[in-house]
């Protein structure tokens, strides 16, 4: 079945759920335009299904190897980064300054989720470079900007992101990768680094790493950590690729799915880096990449839920099998049709969390604004979290659906779920996530998810008396979700710890609830939108009753089970 690009939902998303509309009536994005984002999205949905797509096999089938210390990537994965980098689609949000196009995130994200669904394993390696790019452009020095910027938005060069060791996995602090000043403005760089995505490849002129290490004299923990620029190739005098650093790809990970993109264990012996940002602000520099990384990583879950919805859905229309109440194919038996439903409707809903949270990062940047920043830092965790689980959740229906073929490699149905499943894992696991949400998040005692809360309740209120149908389950959940967030920022952390999954769950089911109910509104009573939404408010949304209770248990019964009942 051939992959077609949201583009049509993206539209809709833009001008009746999210209101791209607010960005682009900031002076910072005035010239986005709608007839500009159009074609931008139309452009970029023609490259996803007609370049990138047809790739989407070959990175399962023959997976990027190690040969004499040399990667080389999966075949026609050359040809394919080099649509990406020669339409422009890596710098879409960069600085028009060093060569970008200086357009809102919110577009760049709308593109890397289509590419994603075309083919996650490639659309891995510009992702990790757009993160770069933002890291270097707020915290690296003017000389360092004017040597890789342009490289790396034109996509000449790749950008990666080391923070991984074996000891010292999401517990960044532990690391014991070093650096030591050389006396002349670079330094040494040496440690092993693991789970380093796009390593290496065959097909960009250099690769460049930001690699986290600890000076001399830095402390223990995160406090003690900086962040350097160590590239593959040292670039000369005229800022062009020179001689070979010292560093290498050890071994590549042989792994459960994204067999196309190269996750490499790194070895740098005295490699000569140049820092970025302050000594000791490593990681106040690496988190201005590994934010909107954590949005990016969210758009690769929504983007498999995609396409393994339209590959289930291409397969279901076809399968005939036994008698159903509606036509011959297994869409008319009703579990299949609920499974579809169901597919379709928490896609929509985690595509709509993820752009709204991309409309706040871009408010936030236009605007300056304190709110919009508060939204932005409250919807990342949801938007990332939410849109990975359900590229899992979608992808398991997907081979559900598929029968006995999903469990059979050369439909193609089982890919999805073996690449989305680290997408739960990595810039951050789910749990920490919503620990992340629970605790950091609820800093301010709550104030920026009451202030959703209120837009919710606010505009369920105003439709209740047309459609209360739609809008009465949406203003309670809302209700719901207000109340168990009073009780939350009330408990200790470990309490608040215990619920944070399902409580991060319970926001994103709310949240799914009112992008579809606006979603119904817009395209009207009878639509397939209203229809749509009809099946998320009335089969999923009450979930939230059963996601609050488990919110408010605390962790007191976890820790009467001792190790020894665990084991038991």
């Amino acid at each position: 079945m051939a992959y077609r690009a949201p583009v049509s939902e993206y539209k809709f998303l833009f001008d009746h759920v999210v209101g791209l509309d607010k960005v682009t009536g900031t002076d910072r994005f005035e010239e986005a335009t709608r007839d500009v984002t159009s074609a931008i999205l139309e452009e970029a949905g023609k490259m996803c299904e007609e370049v990138l797509a047809p790739l989407q096999r070959n990175g399962d089938l023959h997976p990027a190897r190690l040969e004499n210390g040399v990667v080389r990537t999966s075949p026609g994965f050359g040809d394919g980064y080099a649509a990406i980098a020669e339409g422009g689609w890596i710098g879409m949000a960069a600085s028009p300054e060093y060569g970008g196009m200086g357009l809102p995130y919110s577009l760049q994200n709308a593109v890397n989720e289509m590419m994603g669904g075309a083919c996650l394993s490639l659309q891995l390696n510009p992702l990790m470079t757009q993160g770069q790019i933002e890291a270097l452009e707020h915290h690296a020095s003017d000389a360092l900007k004017d040597i890789y910027l342009p490289k790396l938005i034109s996509g000449e060069w790749c950008g990666t992101m080391n923070l991984t060791e074996p000891q010292a996995g999401s517990d960044v602090g532990a690391l014991r990768s070093k650096a030591e000043d050389n006396g002349d403005g670079t330094y040494a760089v040496t440690g092993q680094k693991i789970y380093i995505s796009w390593g290496d490849n065959d097909f960009s002129e250099n690769v460049c790493h930001l690699v986290l290490a600890r000076l001399p004299d830095g402390v223990d923990g995160t406090k003690g950590i900086s962040l350097f620029m160590v590239p593959k190739l040292i670039p000369d005098a005229d800022g062009n690729p020179g001689v070979a650093n010292s560093l290498k790809v050890v071994s590549l990970e042989h792994k459960l799915g994204l067999h196309g993109s190269p996750t490499a264990v790194m070895q740098y012996d005295g490699a000569t880096g140049w820092l970025v940002g302050k000594p000791h602000g490593g990681m106040a520099a690496m988190f201005t990449m590994m934010n909107n990384a954590r949005l990016g990583v969210g758009g690769q879950g929504i983007a498999v839920a995609e396409a393994a919805y339209q590959h289930a859905l291409s397969y279901a229309r076809d399968r005939k099998q036994g008698k159903t109440p509606s036509g011959d194919a297994i869409t008319g038996h009703a579990d299949v049709r609920r499974m579809l439903a169901q597919m379709k409707a928490e896609t929509f809903a985690a595509r709509s969390i993820a752009a709204a949270c991309a409309v706040a990062i871009d408010m936030s940047t236009a605007t300056e604004s304190a709110e919009w920043k508060a939204r932005a830092a409250l919807l990342t965790p949801i938007a990332k979290a939410f849109g990975t689980d359900i590229g899992i959740e979608v992808s398991q229906q997907g081979i559900q659906v598929h029968g006995g073929m999903g469990f059979v490699e050369e439909t193609g149905a089982a890919q999805f779920l073996r690449d989305v499943r680290v997408t739960a894992i990595y810039e951050g696991t789910n749990g920490i996530q919503s620990m992340d949400l629970v605790a950091r998040k609820m800093m301010d005692g709550g104030e920026a998810a009451y202030a959703l809360i209120d837009e919710i309740e606010a505009y369920a209120e105003g439709v209740k008396s047309s459609h209360p149908d739609l809008a009465e389950p949406v203003f309670n959940a809302a209700e719901t979700l207000r109340e168990t967030t009073e009780w939350l920022v009330e408990q200790d952390l470990n309490d608040r710890f215990a619920g944070a999954v399902p409580y991060l769950r319970l926001f994103a089911r709310v949240l799914g609830g009112y992008y579809h109910l606006c979603a119904a509104r817009a395209d009207g009573e009878g639509s397939a939108r209203w229809k749509l939404a009809n099946v998320y408010l009335h089969r999923l949304l009450p979930e939230h009753v059963g996601l609050a209770a488990h919110v408010r248990r605390g962790a007191a019964d976890l820790y009467e089970l001792t190790d020894e009942d665990l084991a038991a």
